[in-house]
């Protein structure tokens, strides 16, 4: 069941820009959680506060499109960038660089994600056998 259920998921992940997505919204979660400012506050400041808040909830959202709807992952991934670089201004500089560091690197992943390139399997060089002339010739 539970080894299903793995290839499964490999399958629903290699369709997409899994790790591009994930960063993504991880790096919109992470500017949320570093926000402390309560909501009146927020009212008080104004649109800058609200920014605050609307930035990285539609990094989020973003992130969260990259993953159910990749077709569209273009689109998404400007415009993460995008919300990503206004944190800085908007949000603790962009909670404190983390969310806005995650943010562009998974806008930059799903940028570069092809759907039709074959999955890389075997990628190491396997290292060429020594000749015994090149031995005798280190030693």
């Amino acid at each position: 069941m539970a080894g299903r259920a793995r290839t499964a998921f490999r399958r629903w992940r290699s369709d997409r820009p899994f790790w591009g997505g994930l960063l993504l919204g991880l790096g919109g979660t992470e500017i949320l959680l570093t926000e402390k400012a309560s909501l009146k506050v927020v009212m008080h400041i104004g649109m800058q506060g609200l920014a605050g808040y609307l930035l990285p909830t539609v990094m989020l959202v973003c992130g969260l499109l990259i993953l159910l709807g990749p077709a569209q992952r273009l689109f998404y991934s400007v415009l993460g960038i995008l919300l990503s670089l206004g944190t800085w201004l908007t949000s603790n500089l962009g909670g404190f660089l983390v969310g806005l560091l995650l943010g562009a690197v998974g806008s930059c992943l799903t940028f570069g994600w092809l759907p039709d390139q074959e999955p890389r399997r075997g990628v190491l060089r396997r290292r060429r056998p020594r000749s015994p002339a090149m031995d005798s010739a280190t030693s």
